[in-house]
């Protein structure tokens, strides 16, 4: 055990080992929630059939690549000089064995990429642009809309999630009570104009 730690601490060794380091300090601030949920550190284009998408661009959050790197990296490096040593009785220069390892370790991270993204859980975001949102029903919470004079509106998104927008009549000499259904049927940079659905009921307080 000592020996082994002697030899990762190493003049020569001791970039492979910091890149170790680097990696647990990673994986322990992702552990607790400070890391890429934080930092939007994520690829999601369509990378496939070129280099960045053979090296994993695309398939894993950047943040994770990196992990996988800095591990093949560090493994890598100490493997090749723990080679040298048993060849040689020395290692070999830390720029010449830094170079061989990242060489190697780049297609290693793509080949890993592959298992680690399929045994990922994914994010599914129900983010939805505004536009999406024409067409829905919604119902008027605040205020009385009239053209020029927009209210503020409640709708629902096709997830469930609420939506506060604000809304005027699409109709001229129209307007919308508190508590009015209303059916959005464009936008107009941040307000939605809307028609009425033809219900009206009691207003509810916001949640």
């Amino acid at each position: 055990m000592t020996s082994a730690l002697a030899f990762m601490l190493a003049g020569d060794n001791v970039v492979f080992t910091s890149a170790l380091v680097l990696m647990v300090l990673i994986g322990v601030v992702e552990a607790i929630g400070l890391g890429g949920s934080a930092v939007d550190l994520d690829s999601h284009a369509d990378l496939d059939g070129d280099l960045l998408g053979w090296l994993g661009v695309g398939r894993l959050p950047l943040l994770m690549l990196l992990v996988v790197f800095l591990c093949m990296f560090g493994v890598i490096g100490l493997s090749l000089q723990q080679l040298a040593v048993s060849l040689t009785d020395e290692t070999l220069s830390p720029w010449l064995a830094g170079i061989a390892a990242a060489v190697a370790a780049l297609p290693a991270t793509g080949l890993l990429s592959r298992p680690i993204a399929r045994i990922l859980p994914h994010d599914e975001t129900t983010a939805v642009s505004l536009e999406s949102l024409v067409g829905r029903s919604a119902v008027i919470v605040t205020g009385r809309a009239a053209q020029g004079s927009p209210a503020r509106a409640r709708v629902f998104d096709q997830h469930g999630q609420t939506h506060y927008v604000m809304a005027e009549p699409d109709n001229a000499g129209q307007s919308f009570a508190e508590g009015e259904d209303i059916i959005l049927v464009r936008r107009e940079d941040h307000v939605f104009r809307a028609i009425s659905a033809g219900r009206t009921h009691l207003p509810q307080l916001d949640p």
